[in-house]
């Protein structure tokens, strides 16, 4: 297949240390130094890396380009995956045979050997990037590219092979971190009056509208074909707001964005983990590790985006009846 230009691509960033299981190695890293570590990556180069977080994420991706090469052989419309790692190029031998021995199709690689891929992935169009690095995705976010921190967790859910699906969020990662800051600094009672006041007002977008869109962009070239009832593309809004009193808002902002979700759950603080666990998103999105971690002890694959308000809270505070 010709690689579609960045332009034309939705392209999806990925570090190695989220698409592969490299913890023996980081170790390794982390205990003997630089050195030690490119030894142990060249004498173990034929030994493929294991999936990790992302992996079943990159599949679907792939899946989803099968389906629009079928239905629209010569656009460049596709998901680009580019492999983003801070690894010296010694390390590449050892990811390019892991991709193949797992018949990934990804052409492009950023090795940055220990430099920020930041600039880089600015070059790239990138429209996501998922690290396990923090800083560097708050890095990413600070310069406008859609970021989120992935974990490698022992439980995970199966997900499906044939359609993508992705979960999130609404304040602070669809929406801008507005509404949380009126819920902290002022309460639940004063935010639903916010909320109902200003209802016919749109709420600012937030770090992942970019990505939701794209996503929008090629659900649409499905549609066009006949295929809404068989889209290899499904997204789903899953937020504590309560559907009567903070609903509104976020559904009229999405409408005005020309922006369908799929599903939207209104959980009024309900935990989102058991819903999750139904959904079987390939990734879902929140900005308060309080989420994450209730998924991700539920199998979902959930991924951190450090924005707004809710990052100045400790983690064990993040409770919110509405998030």
């Amino acid at each position: 297949f010709l690689q579609p230009k960045p332009e034309n691509a939705v392209t999806v960033a990925v570090s190695s240390r989220v698409l592969f299981r490299t913890e023996r190695e980081q170790k390794v890293f982390e205990q003997d130094g630089v050195e030690e570590y490119l030894r142990f990556q060249i004498a173990h180069e034929n030994e493929p890396f294991t999936p990790g977080p992302a992996f079943p994420f990159v599949k679907a991706l792939e899946a989803v380009n099968c389906r629009l090469r079928e239905l629209y052989p010569q656009s460049e419309e596709l998901f680009d995956i580019v492999l983003v790692t801070y690894n010296h190029a010694h390390v590449g031998i050892r990811l390019i045979n892991t991709i193949n021995h797992h018949n990934l199709f990804i052409e492009r690689f950023c090795m940055t050997g220990g430099s920020s891929p930041i600039g880089y992935l600015k070059a790239w169009q990138t429209n996501l990037y998922l690290s396990a690095d923090a800083d560097k995705v708050r890095e990413a976010l600070s310069e406008g590219i859609a970021a989120a921190t992935m974990f490698t967790s022992e439980k995970v859910t199966e997900v499906s092979e044939s359609q993508l699906r992705v979960a999130f969020d609404g304040d602070a990662v669809l929406f801008s971190d507005e509404s949380e800051r009126i819920f902290k600094a002022h309460g639940l009672d004063k935010f639903f009056e916010h909320e109902r006041d200003n209802e016919d007002t749109l709420l600012d977008h937030g770090p992942l509208k970019g990505f939701l869109e794209a996503l929008g962009k090629l659900q649409k070239k499905f549609y066009a074909k006949g295929q809404r009832l068989d889209c290899p593309i499904r997204t789903y809004l899953v937020t504590a707001r309560s559907a009567a009193s903070s609903g509104i808002r976020a559904l009229k902002t999405l409408r005005a964005w020309g922006l369908e979700i799929d599903e939207a759950l209104f959980l009024a603080g309900a935990p989102k983990g058991p819903m999750l666990e139904k959904i079987r998103p390939h990734i879902y999105f929140d900005d308060q590790m309080f989420h994450v971690e209730g998924a991700a002890e539920m199998g979902t694959v959930a991924a951190h985006v450090p924005y707004g308000i809710a990052q100045k809270h400790n983690a064990k505070q993040n409770i919110s009846v509405r998030k």
